[in-house]
C-alpha cells in the first residue's frame, strides 16, 4: 500500500509542476496541454455535430439529405429557366454547395465517427448524393444552360476572370462525364462511371487486407513478430522498420503475395478508365486527369520524372552503396541489398550519423507547445490568430476534440476548424485533412459563408505526469495538415466550387508541404520548443542534426518516391499488352533499381491509384514549388509579414480560381520550366558542410 501511495505522490507531483509549466504558454497552448474533461451533457441542449441541429442524432441524415436533394430541385429549375450570365455560374454554385455541404460532412462522419449507427447513416448519404451528382453530370438540360453562356463571346467577355474559369470547370465536369455524346454513347459512360465506384471500393478495401501463411511455413522463433488465427500467421504490413531481417523478408514476400481476385479488379479498373477516357475524348486516362494541372499533360511528367532521375543517379547510386556495406557489416551471410532493406537501412544511416533519436525530442514538442508555434507563426505572416473555443453539446463527435475559431486582426473570424488529434478505436490511422463546409460569398444572405475544416491526427493521449508529447516527425506532420487547414481558411473565394484546397492536386500540397520548411528552420522552432517540464529551449545543434538527418539516402528515398508516380503514369497511359506485373517489374528495373521480387505484386498495395490515379508525382512537383517558395521568399526571414501577405495574396487567396502555375509565377515573379522544378528537388538534398564540421568537433 505504501509503495502505491509513494507512486500516487510522486506522479501527482510530476503533474503538479508540468502544470505550473502550462501556464507560461498562450491560451491556446494552455488548451492543448490540459488534458480533455468529459462533458455533462445530460442538462444542455444538443446542438448537433457542427452546430447542425438536425444531426443531434444519426436520423439527421435524411433529414439533410432531403432538404439538400429538395434545393436541387429548385436551383435545377433557376438555372434553366434564367437567361444565360453571371447568374447562371452563381446558380451553379449554389447548386454545387447545397450537395457538397452534406457530401462532404458525411464523408467525414462515415470514416471518424465512432458511433457505428452514424458512421452507417453517413455511408447511405454519401451514397444517395454521389448517384444524384452522377445523373446531374450528364444532365442535358443544365448543361445547355451552361454551354449557352459559354458559347456566347460578348456574355463571356462580361465574366471577370474567377466566374470565367468556374463555369469553365464545371463544363469540364460534364464533358469528363460524356454529356457531348449521343444517346448510347452517354448510358455507355454512365454505366462506365457505376462499375468504377465499384471496382474503386473494391480495390481500396482489398489493398488493405492482411495475407496469411501457413504457421508452420515461418520459423518458430519469428510467430511473435506476426499476428496469429488458428494455424495461420496474419501479416498486415510490411513490418519495413524490423532489425530482423528475415521479419522484413517474410512479411514483404507474404504481404505482397498476389490475390488474383484483386489482380483483376485492378486490370478491370485500368482499363474501364481507359475506355471511358478515350469516349469522352481524351487519349488516355493520364490525359483527362492532368488537364487543369501544373504539369498539364503526361508527357510532362515523364520528362520531369526522367530528368530528375537522370540528375539523381550518381547520388542514388551512392545511397544504395551506402546501405549495401551496412547491410554487410549487420548480415555477412545475406548481404545483397533488397527491396525490403530500403526503409530500415537508411533509418540505421540515420541514426548512425546524427543521433537523431525520436525521445530525445519529444519533450520539446508538447502538443500545446507546437500549436502555441503555429499560432505566434500565422500571427506573424497573417495578423491571424487560432482561438481556443469551447465546443458546445453534441457539438463534436468525441470528448477530446478541440475546436478552433481562426480570427484576422482586421478581417475578423474567417473560419473554425476541428482538431480530431488523439487516436481511438476504430479511427482510422492517418494525418488528414477533410473540408466540411467550403467558403463563398452568399448572395441570398449578402454575408461569405465560413469555411469549416477538420484535421485528423493519430496523437498519443496526455499521461499523468505529461502532456501529449509529439515525435520530430508528428510534429512536422501537424505543421504539413495546418498547412491544408489555412489554406481553407485564408482563401476567400467567392465560388465553393474553387474553395480552399479545390485546386489542382499538383498544387494542393504546396501550402501543406511549405509548411513543412517552416516547421524545420530553428528561428521558428525556437519561438515555441521547450521542454514541458523545465521550460528549456530546444538547442540549435538538435534541430540542425535533424534536418541533416533528412538529407542521408534522400537521394535513394526520392528515387523510390519517382519509381511509384512513374508506374501510375505508365498504367494510365494507352494499353500495353503488359500484365500490372510485368508494367511493375519494367518501372522498377528503369526507375528504382533494387531487383524485383519473384511472385510478388506491390500494385496491388498501392491504395494511392484510387485517390490519386495519374496524379501521383503530385507529391514531388508540389514539393519542388515549396522548395522554391521558401528559398527565394521565406529563407532570409521565415516571419516575414510582408512576404507571408503576398504568399497569401499570391497563392492562398485563390483557391482553384486561378491556374495553379499562374499562381506560381505571382509568387516567384517567373514561370519556373521543368529544369527548375528537378534543380529545386535536387539541391534539397545538398549536405551542410558546417554540420559536418560540428558533428566531427562533438
Amino acid at each position: 500500500m505504501s509503495k502505491s501511495l509513494l507512486s500516487c505522490v510522486k506522479n501527482r507531483r510530476l503533474w503538479t509542476s508540468f502544470r505550473k509549466c502550462v501556464t507560461t504558454w498562450s491560451p491556446v497552448g494552455a488548451a492543448f496541454n490540459a488534458k480533455p474533461h468529459k462533458r455533462l451533457e445530460a442538462f444542455e441542449k444538443n446542438v448537433g455535430l457542427f452546430g447542425l441541429p438536425e444531426l443531434s442524432s444519426p436520423a439527421g441524415f435524411q433529414v439533410a439529405t432531403k432538404v439538400a436533394l429538395k434545393n436541387t430541385q429548385l436551383l435545377i429549375k433557376k438555372v434553366c429557366t434564367s437567361a444565360p450570365g453571371l447568374e447562371t455560374v452563381t446558380a451553379f454554385d449554389q447548386l454545387s454547395d447545397s450537395l457538397c455541404k452534406v457530401a462532404d460532412l458525411a464523408d467525414f462522419v462515415k470514416v471518424a465517427h465512432p458511433d457505428p449507427v452514424y458512421r452507417e447513416a453517413a455511408e447511405k448519404t454519401c451514397i444517395e448524393i454521389g448517384t444524384v451528382v452522377e445523373k446531374l453530370n450528364t444532365n442535358v438540360e443544365l448543361c445547355n444552360s451552361l454551354k449557352n453562356l459559354l458559347d456566347r463571346p460578348d456574355l463571356v467577355a462580361q465574366l471577370d476572370s474567377d466566374t470565367r474559369r468556374v463555369a469553365e470547370l464545371f463544363m469540364f465536369d460534364f464533358e469528363i462525364s460524356g454529356i457531348h455524346l449521343d444517346e448510347k454513347l452517354r448510358k455507355e459512360a454512365v454505366a462506365l462511371h457505376v462499375k468504377l465506384l465499384d471496382l474503386n471500393n473494391e480495390f481500396l478495401v482489398g489493398s488493405h487486407m492482411p495475407n496469411r501463411i501457413a504457421r508452420s511455413a515461418i520459423p518458430e522463433h519469428l510467430h511473435l513478430h506476426f499476428a496469429s488465427t488458428g494455424s495461420f500467421v496474419e501479416i498486415g504490413g510490411l513490418h519495413a522498420d524490423s532489425p530482423d531481417d528475415l521479419v522484413r523478408e517474410i512479411a514483404y514476400r507474404v504481404y505482397l503475395y498476389p490475390n488474383a481476385d484483386l489482380m483483376e479488379c485492378l486490370e478491370e479498373l485500368l482499363k474501364c478508365r481507359y475506355k471511358l477516357a478515350k469516349l469522352v475524348g481524351y487519349d488516355s486516362y493520364a490525359h483527362r486527369a492532368l488537364k487543369g494541372t501544373m504539369a498539364a499533360t503526361p508527357e510532362t511528367v515523364m520528362s520531369f520524372l526522367q530528368l530528375l532521375t537522370d540528375k539523381l543517379s550518381d547520388r542514388t547510386a551512392k545511397d544504395f552503396g551506402m546501405m549495401s556495406d551496412m547491410k554487410k557489416k549487420l548480415n555477412p551471410r545475406h548481404s545483397e541489398l533488397m527491396p525490403w532493406d530500403h526503409p530500415f537501412l537508411s533509418g540505421v544511416l540515420r541514426a548512425e550519423r546524427y543521433n537523431i533519436e525520436p525521445s530525445l525530442y519529444s519533450p520539446y514538442f508538447s502538443l500545446g507547445a507546437c500549436m502555441d508555434g503555429l499560432n505566434i507563426l500565422f500571427s506573424r505572416l497573417y495578423g491571424v490568430s487560432l482561438m481556443s473555443e469551447h465546443p458546445n453539446a453534441g457539438e463534436v463527435w468525441s470528448d477530446d476534440v478541440r475546436k478552433l475559431a481562426v480570427v484576422h486582426e482586421t478581417e475578423g473570424l474567417l473560419g473554425y476548424i476541428y482538431c480530431d488529434f488523439f487516436q481511438r478505436k476504430d479511427k482510422p490511422h492517418q494525418d488528414c485533412h477533410f473540408t466540411i463546409r467550403g467558403g463563398r460569398w452568399c448572395q441570398e444572405t449578402s454575408q461569405y459563408q465560413l469555411p469549416v475544416v477538420v484535421l485528423m491526427l493519430s496523437l498519443p493521449h496526455p499521461t499523468r505526469s505529461a502532456p501529449t508529447l509529439l515525435s520530430p516527425g508528428m510534429m512536422e506532420n501537424l505543421f504539413h495538415e495546418m498547412g491544408h487547414a489555412m489554406h481553407s481558411m485564408l482563401g476567400r473565394t467567392r465560388y465553393q466550387h474553387v474553395t480552399g484546397t479545390r485546386c489542382a492536386t499538383d498544387f494542393a500540397e504546396v501550402p501543406s508541404i511549405l509548411m513543412e520548411y517552416f516547421a524545420s528552420d530553428y528561428r521558428v522552432v525556437s519561438q515555441f520548443a521547450r521542454h514541458y517540464d523545465t521550460g528549456q529551449p530546444l538547442p540549435e545543434s538538435m534541430v540542425t542534426r535533424l534536418c541533416e538527418s533528412k538529407k542521408v539516402c534522400g537521394a535513394a528515398d526520392t528515387q523510390l518516391q519517382i519509381f511509384y508516380a512513374a508506374l501510375d503514369q505508365i498504367y494510365h497511359s494507352k494499353p500495353q499488352n503488359l500484365s500490372t506485373t510485368e508494367l511493375l517489374k519494367e518501372m522498377q528495373q528503369k526507375f528504382y533499381g533494387l531487383p524485383y521480387t519473384p511472385n510478388t505484386a506491390w500494385q496491388l498495395r498501392f491504395s494511392h491509384l484510387i485517390g490519386y490515379g495519374a496524379k501521383y508525382y503530385s507529391y514531388l512537383m508540389s514539393r519542388a514549388v515549396a522548395s522554391m517558395v521558401w528559398k527565394q521568399c521565406f529563407l532570409q526571414d521565415p516571419l516575414n509579414r510582408e512576404m507571408g501577405e503576398r504568399y497569401r495574396r499570391e497563392m492562398l487567396a485563390h483557391g482553384g480560381a486561378k491556374e495553379p502555375m499562374l499562381m506560381v509565377e505571382g509568387m516567384l515573379q517567373r514561370r519556373p520550366t521543368i529544369e527548375d522544378f528537378v534543380e529545386a528537388l535536387v539541391s534539397e538534398l545538398q549536405p551542410n558542410f558546417e554540420t559536418f564540421i560540428m558533428d566531427s568537433e562533438t
